[in-house]
């Protein structure tokens, strides 16, 4: 079949749950855009049935033993064939519309990458889903920022770039995007946060977290950003409260 147009990664740890949703979801708007592409999901050292069902699934799954966001996407694009990336958390549903203009833009260099607003599984952008959420949007919107959940790039420029900071544990997409940004002026190309086809992704965290634990944690990243630096201090990223990892298995 040749070598694919483009490449979707997914870092997935512990993610048994999620990918029969997701996995089918994204091979359907793939099967509805113009060109050909790959699924590489990054197994982060799962301890459940998460490498088995994305490749029972139809993806290819790479290892990568270190738990960290960044060096998961950074792994599936050491592997990755296509000309542009995507980038897709495991718990996150992209429709073909979205995946059809972030790869028209790339194709016809109207964008060296971006990233798309947000809404809630099931709920639409214009019902006013989480306060959480609208807060990101306007963030995304007037920074020109991606989320870390759907974030597109041309192969060059990720290279370019030197990938995601695997200095950082969280923020990751954010010190990306500014990278991207600036090879993008270099080259007259602009970094576009789509608002027409919003990326849908899970709030499971919303029933994981107390609205007061997220505000605290939000407000110690602020005053403390070092945080950022090791995984045992973002728990919003780095824990579950049924995650049978126990700490000394996660390595920073």
């Amino acid at each position: 079949m040749g070598e694919p147009d483009y490449s979707v990664i997914l870092p997935a740890f512990n993610e048994e749950g999620f990918l029969p949703l997701s996995l089918p979801r994204l091979f359907a708007a793939m099967d509805q855009v113009d060109l050909c592409g790959e699924v590489i999901v990054v197994d982060n050292n799962s301890t459940d049935l998460t490498a088995q069902i994305a490749s029972e699934l139809g993806a290819t799954v790479v290892f990568e033993k270190i738990n960290q966001i960044s060096r998961a996407r950074n792994k599936g694009a050491e592997v990755a064939r296509g000309r542009y990336f995507v980038f897709l958390d495991s718990d996150t549903l992209v429709s073909p519309e979205l995946l059809q203009k972030s790869l028209e833009l790339l194709s016809h260099k109207k964008a060296i990458g971006g990233g798309s607003l947000l809404t809630c599984e099931g709920v639409k952008i214009g019902d006013k889903p989480n306060k959480g959420v609208r807060l990101w949007n306007w963030v995304s919107v007037t920074l020109n920022l991606a989320a870390g959940s759907f974030i597109f790039v041309s192969r060059e420029a990720y290279q370019q770039s030197g990938g995601f900071s695997t200095l950082l544990f969280a923020g990751e997409e954010i010190n990306f995007s500014k990278k991207i940004k600036r090879i993008g002026r270099k080259q007259g190309l602009k970094f576009v946060i789509i608002k027409d086809h919003p990326i849908e992704t899970s709030m499971r965290k919303l029933d994981w977290y107390s609205n007061w634990q997220i505000a605290r944690m939000w407000a110690i990243i602020f005053i403390f950003p070092f945080v950022l630096y090791s995984s045992k201090l973002l728990p919003f990223w780095y824990h579950r409260p049924d995650d049978p990892i126990q700490p000394e298995k996660r390595q920073d």
